[in-house]
């Protein structure tokens, strides 16, 4: 025998317990799966010498849940490809290339692997099942070093011919009982290497072949059942191909008494604990059993229950489903999140706020208010207050317009931008919340792309509506525009004026000709022009006097309402029209980038929707 290496040596320290906590609820398997595979196939004639191996077949009902999975998986990767890296989607492309591949070969035909560690007896229970010497057996390791297969009926070439097996390595079962058995027409034997060879590309041609073959038996021994090397880098990552499984613990003949029992109940649990469902109690599973192949103990079981699984005809189905169900669970994370993806209301009106903040909506609101008040003031109040206004506002040195615009902070468009970008990237976040990394990204790559130019657009509506600071933003900008100018040179229209104003500038008027009236009365009267009388005159003057500032108090209190209003129109439709630039540039490519994960997620919830597996 060749000498045992440290790692053989490791790997044979007995039972072995799983680091992971594994979901028990795998054992417990839907019931739908077993009807899926209620309806079987009639048996096709076998094909006549001289006719050509028949590659194709229609292995699984038109209506069944695999062809609709697949087809979702494939608009899966493809929707995917622009958002998701290719190592990602590697998995999933490999499974639909295979998937492809395998429905084009014969249906008829059902390929399994015998696989198994060195001195496990792999070989000596491939013989039995075929019933002649075809794998080489004996104390040297490795025996097998080569794929070898052998094929109860016709037309498997296209299928061998897929796993790579030399023609000279194809054999056919020896005449007699196992070769005349109806139960295996139809049966592709393939023996494998030793899993844990020495050799390096015998382990490679092993990974190979167990990934496209339908169904595989694993003959485990008394000694190496629990070899950390099978558990771990095959039945645990295998676990949701339980249906297409069997384990074989061969060799009992070894075991005294009981102790074969005792064995097949810990292998039993080490499947559990690998997260492979045992099939008992007509569950669908993995099947466990124990034999010896070399005194043919149980041999003939095992063939019952190969002759059973090859005439259902669901292997090549069930692995497909198995391998679907793989390249699912790996594309969970990316596909799956905790959060609940989409934009709220909330976020929308918040986004909304912040422009509206970063366009000055409010304060465009005051300014129109404090024009209708200003123009009210003009048409209502007296003469001579106006007068004083003028002069305090004529844009001397110091007035308080000149002081106004000295104080303007000079940083304020950049102020404005930096809200901007605040609003873009808080309104992202928020889209992006709950959504998987990569698409989580795909988001705010596209709420900051439709944000670029965003605050120069703000800016043009800022200068059309006349905000205040609008004109400095546009100058530094490249535009020629003055404080709320709008485009062209044009000003800004002024508050429409009430039906009642007429009526309170003849007032005014009428207030201002008595004290006219009055004060041109007293002059006559003191440079001798008219009669004496001092009372009349006085309270006709008294009465200009007065009355004109009332009529101002009484104009300014009517038009209080009417000039809050006209603020508030003024920065509603600033803050709608922020809105709507933002909505076009940035919400709409957020949301159209959510519609994009909304159809992804639908086509994986297609994929996963008839797991078999659980998972």
């Amino acid at each position: 025998m060749t000498a045992v290496t440290d790692e053989d040596q490791g790997n044979d320290s007995g039972t072995r317990k799983a680091d992971g906590r594994w979901d028990d609820g795998l054992i417990a398997r839907r019931a739908a799966a077993a009807a899926t595979r209620g309806t079987a196939e009639p048996v096709p004639r076998a094909p006549a010498d001289d006719e050509p191996d028949p590659q194709v077949e229609a292995y699984a009902p038109a209506d069944g849940p695999l062809p609709t999975r697949l087809d979702a998986l494939r608009e899966l990767v493809g929707l995917s490809r622009a958002r998701l890296d290719r190592d990602t989607l590697a998995e999933a492309g490999r499974v639909l290339d295979e998937a492809a591949a395998r429905q084009r070969l014969s249906s008829r035909h059902t390929v399994i692997a015998v696989a198994g560690a060195t001195g496990s007896g792999k070989s000596t229970l491939f013989n039995a099942l075929a019933g002649a010497t075809i794998s080489d057996t004996g104390l040297r390791r490795p025996t097998t070093s080569q794929p070898i297969a052998c094929s109860w009926t016709d037309g498997a070439a296209g299928l061998l011919d897929r796993l790579a097996v030399p023609g000279r390595l194809r054999r056919r079962p020896h005449p007699g009982p196992a070769a005349s058995d109806e139960a295996l027409q139809g049966l592709v034997l393939v023996d494998l290497p030793d899993h844990d060879s020495a050799a390096t590309e015998h382990r490679a041609q092993v990974d190979r072949v167990l990934a496209l073959v339908d169904a595989v038996i694993w003959v485990v021994d008394p000694e190496k059942y629990a070899d950390a090397a099978l558990h771990e880098r095959y039945l645990r990552p295998l676990a949701g191909h339980a249906e297409v499984t069997f384990v074989v613990l061969n060799q009992t003949d070894r075991l005294p008494g009981e102790a074969a029992d005792l064995v097949l109940d810990d292998l039993r649990r080490l499947l559990d604990e690998d997260g492979i469902a045992v099939g008992e109690h007509g569950e669908p599973g993995a099947t466990v059993m124990s034999l010896s192949a070399l005194t043919g103990d149980g041999v003939p079981e095992l063939r019952e229950l190969l002759g059973r699984f090859v005439q259902d005809r669901t292997a090549a189905t069930r692995r497909l489903s198995a391998d679907v169900d793989a390249a699912a669970a790996r594309l969970r994370p990316v596909y799956v999140a905790g959060g609940r993806a989409g934009l709220g209301e909330r976020a929308r009106d918040a986004f909304t706020d912040r422009l509206a903040e970063a366009v000055g909506a409010a304060a465009a609101g005051q300014a129109a208010e404090r024009e209708w008040r200003r123009n009210a003031s003009r048409a209502c109040g007296t003469p001579w207050l106006r007068l004083w206004r003028w002069y305090e506002n004529r844009g001397l040195p110091g007035s308080l317009d000149r002081m106004g615009q000295a104080l303007t902070p000079p940083e304020e468009e950049l102020t404005a931008r930096q809200r901007v970008e605040q609003a873009v990237r808080t309104v992202a976040d928020d889209a992006a919340e709950g959504l998987p990394g990569p698409w989580a990204q795909a988001v705010r790559e596209a709420a900051f792309t439709g944000a670029e130019g965003l605050p120069e657009a703000l800016d043009d509506l800022a200068v059309r509506a006349g905000a205040p600071g609008a004109g400095k933003r546009g100058g530094e900008t490249g535009r020629d525009t003055g404080a709320g100018a709008q485009p062209g040179g044009a000003r800004p229209a002024k508050p429409p004026r009430p039906k009642w104003w007429p009526v309170a500038v003849l007032a005014q008027a009428s207030m201002t000709l008595l004290q006219i009236f009055g004060g041109l009365w007293l002059v006559g009267q003191i440079v001798g022009v008219l009669e004496p009388g001092l009372v009349t005159p006085a309270l006709i003057m008294l009465a200009g006097v007065v009355g004109g500032p009332l009529v101002e108090w009484a104009c300014a209190a009517a038009i209080r309402g009417p000039a809050r209003r006209y603020g508030q129109d003024a920065e509603r439709r600033l803050r709608e029209a922020a809105a709507g630039c933002g909505r076009a540039r940035v919400l709409d490519s957020v949301a159209a980038e959510l519609a994009r994960y909304r159809e992804v997620r639908e086509r994986y919830v297609t994929v996963t929707k008839f797991s078999t597996t659980g998972r």
